[in-house]
């Protein structure tokens, strides 16, 4: 579907993608990760056709922009973080309007309505739709002419989580439906995790990691968290960190600057939260430390990036 062969893209004395290779296979949802500034935009704009590369290769669908332009715009949906709409157009003609783009019958607007969940506002001017729903209708606009490829440039940045999720839902109806490959950044990490296959994480322009988020988490962030706050007790401070270094599993402590109310916090990091968090318990109980605050997790995408860089993915 996709093949970027050693591509880089300066501007001025900014390196902004540095000698970047990757390929995408049709039908695969791909997300985009780093913090700003990490070329994540530049990339995409690339693949979109907004921008040439420096040097290096671009294929989409075995074309290039530079010869097959107008056949690679028939095959390609784009959705922004932002779209502007004529204000005094409805929602049905807005979609009626880039469907006549492609020749399409009216029909399909209506269906472009059930699919992004807008038939009760086909007759609302856009200019008075909500953030959410603009959104949604730019990615009916998007999809309009069954594009092969999608590309989502943080299509959910400044929605509340409610749109944001009524967003992913439509997204994951379109993958089961059509087969469509999708390209998406994103900032949010849950977003990642819930739509997408597969993961490439990047930074200074560079593919720092790629591979589904399980893959990941096994190479760079092994283990699983657990926090806790504690009251005073006979035992405390460095004798119960040694005292937690025994527990099944463990892997790491980090000490907290504990809260208002707790005497000490910290978080664990083990093999397995299965095993550790039971002895855990037991332990404080043994010494007699009040457990006061607890809390486990499996690691996440910003754990990972952490590992990986030392900040976090918006930094």
């Amino acid at each position: 579907m996709i093949n970027i062969e050693s591509v880089s893209k300066s501007f001025k004395s900014l390196r902004a993608v540095d000698n970047l290779s990757l390929t995408i296979p049709a039908g695969q949802f791909l997300a985009l990760l780093g913090p700003n500034g990490a070329g994540k935009t530049t990339l995409v704009e690339m693949v979109e056709g907004l921008q040439t590369p420096d040097s290096g290769q671009i294929t989409l669908f075995g074309l290039t922009w530079a010869r097959h332009g107008s056949q690679i715009r028939a095959k390609l949906g784009l959705s922004l973080q932002e779209t502007r709409f004529v204000d005094k157009l409805t929602v049905r003609e807005t979609l009626e309007l880039f469907g006549s783009f492609y020749g399409l019958p009216r029909a399909r607007s209506q269906e472009m309505l059930r699919l992004v969940d807008l038939e009760a506002k086909a007759s609302t001017y856009t200019v008075h739709l909500s953030g959410g729903q603009r959104q949604r209708l730019a990615l009916g606009v998007a999809v309009m002419h069954r594009p092969e490829l999608l590309i989502l440039d943080e299509p959910t940045t400044g929605l509340d989580p409610n749109a944001r999720r009524d967003l992913w839902q439509i997204l994951l109806d379109l993958k089961r439906q059509t087969g469509t490959t999708l390209i998406l950044t994103t900032h949010y990490m849950e977003e990642a995790e819930q739509l997408c296959d597969r993961i490439v994480i990047m930074d200074q322009g560079k593919i720092l990691a790629d591979g589904t988020l399980a893959q990941l988490l096994a190479q760079y962030a092994q283990g699983e968290v657990i926090t806790y706050g504690t009251g005073a007790g006979p035992t405390d401070g460095p004798e119960l960190a040694a005292q937690l270094a025994q527990l099944p599993g463990y892997l790491a402590h980090h000490a907290l600057s504990p809260t208002d109310g707790l005497s000490h916090q910290g978080q664990l990091l083990v093999q397995d939260l299965a095993t550790a968090l039971p002895a855990l318990l037991e332990l404080l109980k043994t010494l007699q430390v009040p457990l006061l605050q607890i809390g486990s997790r499996k690691k996440t995408l910003d754990d990972l990036f952490v590992a990986m860089t030392g900040r976090n993915l918006q930094g």
